[in-house]
């Protein structure tokens, strides 16, 4: 049998294995793994599954799933309440770029991922690197699958204060990763207004503003009862 990098030798970035994901699973008694197909193994992973799943029917169909497994990420809303801003950035994103966007550039929260943190540790890092801040309260706000139909990954979302003293470093990213981040400071309801215009369109981003309207650090006081 040919020997296949990723599977029974170390592919590019030393990993073997990479078609047992999901073998094991036995979470969901409806749901039978029988195979899982290695595609493809250069920076991230992707699968083709092929699974037996019973209907509410009681019937069983047989099923394929294509996943792309990039890892988990982290992202970071950076808030500061007394000047009513927020802290995001703008880089070039070529999967937006190819699918519609005028220019590819992304007005974003701080985001990345994981490479082996725990996410409050990464995002740390992230936040460091992209815009140069170095972070004290950190909160978790909530995690969740945005593509769950084929990407496997799961964000951590945050969200953190920051003010003029806590930019210490020049930020920007990494070079070597290809990295050209630009940092964008927002009035809060002007980055909300954007959502509405579309000039912010990226689904982290747009969770994270619309959390701190409603429940975080720029909501509005109840109204008074009646």
């Amino acid at each position: 049998m040919t020997s296949r990098p990723g599977i029974d030798i170390p592919d590019a970035r030393g990993r073997t294995g990479l078609d047992q994901a999901g073998r094991d699973l036995t979470g969901n008694p409806d749901v039978t793994v029988l195979d899982v197909e290695l595609l493809a193994a250069a920076w991230h992973v992707l699968r083709r599954t092929t699974y037996d799943f019973r209907r509410s029917d009681g019937t069983v169909s047989r099923e394929q799933r294509e996943t792309y497994d990039r890892g988990d990420g982290a992202t970071v809303l950076l808030y500061d309440v007394e000047r009513e801003t927020v802290l995001l950035t703008r880089q070039f994103r070529y999967p937006v770029y190819v699918n519609g966007h005028p220019d590819g550039m992304l007005v974003e929260t701080a985001a990345g991922l994981l490479d082996g943190d725990d996410p409050a540790a990464a995002i740390r890092r992230e936040a460091s690197e992209e815009l140069g801040v170095v972070i004290g309260e950190l909160e978790p706000v909530f995690a969740v699958w945005t593509s769950p139909g084929s990407v496997t990954e799961r964000v951590h979302c945050f969200a953190a204060p920051y003010t003029a003293a806590s930019r210490v470093g020049p930020g920007g990213g990494l070079p070597d990763d290809g990295e050209d981040i630009a940092a964008v400071e927002l009035p809060f309801a002007h980055a909300v207004k954007q959502i509405e215009t579309g000039e912010i369109a990226d689904a982290k981003t747009i969770m994270l503003l619309q959390w701190a309207a409603l429940r975080g650090p720029f909501r509005q006081a109840a109204p008074a009862a009646r």
